[in-house]
């Protein structure tokens, strides 16, 4: 996940540079969005291995 984040990344940086500024607007939003999700998901999976490492 943390893939697409970046290539969204390179995506508005590149489209900034030539002057596509709805483009980079959107690239950028999405690779926000993708890179929260990926943060969410890396502190649940971190709790989730706490948890069961608990139980055992």
């Amino acid at each position: 996940m943390i893939r697409w984040a970046l290539i969204f990344f390179v995506i508005a940086i590149v489209a900034g540079l030539f002057g596509f500024g709805g483009i980079a607007g959107a690239a950028t939003t999405v690779a926000k969005i993708i890179f929260y999700l990926f943060v969410i998901s890396f502190i649940v999976s971190i709790l989730m291995m706490f948890i069961n490492k608990n139980k055992h």
